[in-house]
């Protein structure tokens, strides 16, 4: 079987093999051998068709009788998201959002190793976070170059962050993850994805206020 490319594969299928993952390292941590698409499909709401049709995008993963490999088939979608590799990444805001992440011990584990962290603010430059010293944004072309970061993080007020995701742009960062509450205009070499709590504690309330359950996270495609 041929896979597609990766920019044909629909994005949902892409959102759930991260979802996927994690359930097979809950399952690592809990020493279970392997696992069918209707035990991995029931744990996420998800139906075993679902599971074996996000998958068949990539290859042939089970094996007839026993299922998957839990073993196997994680580190296969670690391979598949990339995450197998270390992806050096630069936090720009060293506030309440961007500390609680510095201290975040899982992004290590997933590959994603803060290795600078900048602001803007006299104050805060200079202190030392959860193990990070706090740089200014003028060392940030450089660093970008010296630590070879792909992946910039920013956790800036929404009227400075504009401006934060050009300096990263221009310093050659090649992906930006969102946490300010404002939508980021960047060019078509630059991938983005945005965090906005608001939205999700809105959606999430109107949910709650219809009667509705199930997740919010549950996309189909």
């Amino acid at each position: 079987m041929t896979t597609p490319p990766r920019n044909k594969i629909p994005r949902p299928t892409v959102k759930r093999l991260s979802l996927y993952l994690r359930e097979l390292e809950t399952r690592t941590e809990l020493e279970q051998q392997t696992i069918s698409s209707k035990q991995l499909g029931h744990a996420l709401g998800l139906t075993d068709a679902q599971v074996r049709k996000d998958l068949a995008y990539f290859g042939q993963f089970g094996h007839p009788g026993i299922g998957y490999q839990v073993s196997e088939l994680t580190g296969r979608l670690r391979q598949i998201l990339r995450t197998d590799r270390t992806w050096n990444t630069a936090i720009v805001g060293a506030g309440r959002v961007g500390s609680a992440l510095m201290a975040y011990e899982r992004f290590h584990h997933k590959g994603f190793e803060i290795v600078a962290v900048f602001d803007s603010d006299p104050a805060v430059i200079g202190r030392e976070i959860a193990g990070h010293r706090v740089r200014p944004m003028t060392d940030l072309p450089d660093l970008v170059k010296q630590r070879d970061i792909m992946l910039g993080i920013v956790t800036v007020p929404a009227d400075a962050a504009q401006a934060v995701a050009d300096a990263l742009i221009d310093a050659g960062v090649p992906g930006i993850l969102n946490f300010a509450p404002v939508r980021l205009e960047v060019r078509d070499a630059v991938s983005i994805a945005s965090v906005d709590f608001s939205v999700s504690l809105e959606q999430l309330a109107f949910q709650v206020s219809l009667g509705l359950t199930g997740s919010l996270d549950d996309e189909r495609e």
